[in-house]
């Protein structure tokens, strides 16, 4: 029984096996992350970058009030929110994480004592419920992830 020799064009078949491959993967995976991507986080990252240090001021002021706020769906899925203060306004924006589905403009009924509700259902699916508490002369601003 004789070996058989390596050749030139089994280097060849084996360059353009493992290339095609790797350029194979490549494309699925660039395609994959083209299309589960749902657009910018901050449309000049720079800007924001400029305004951080006001965010982070804003967050430590609201956080020193000791206001806390808990959202939760109702079996319809309307949002139910209870606060720890006495809110004169609530309202709110749902926005899909991936930013597939247009964002929800939410208004709120007070249903008791620190229960407020929203006065539309949000569609099946995940969302980013953020909401804007305005009580006793100040303005507060809370988010939460809602399941889906």
């Amino acid at each position: 029984m004789t070996a058989r020799r390596f050749t030139g064009r089994h280097m060849l078949a084996a360059m353009l096996g493992f290339f095609g491959i790797i350029i194979a993967v490549n494309f699925t995976m660039a395609w994959f992350a083209s299309s589960t991507f749902g657009g910018t986080v901050v449309d000049n990252s720079y800007v924001a970058s400029q305004k951080y240090n006001q965010w982070l001021a804003a967050a430590r002021a609201q956080e020193a009030l000791g206001w806390t706020v808990a959202m939760t769906l109702d079996p319809a899925r309307h949002v139910e929110v209870t606060a720890s203060l006495p809110a004169t306004r609530v309202t709110g924006t749902a926005t899909h994480p991936l930013g597939r589905l247009p964002e929800q403009a939410l208004a709120f009924v007070q249903t008791g004592e620190g229960r407020y509700r929203a006065t539309t259902p949000l569609p099946p699916g995940r969302y980013l419920v953020r909401i804007i508490v305005d009580a006793e002369g100040t303005r507060a601003g809370f988010q939460q992830d809602v399941p889906a």
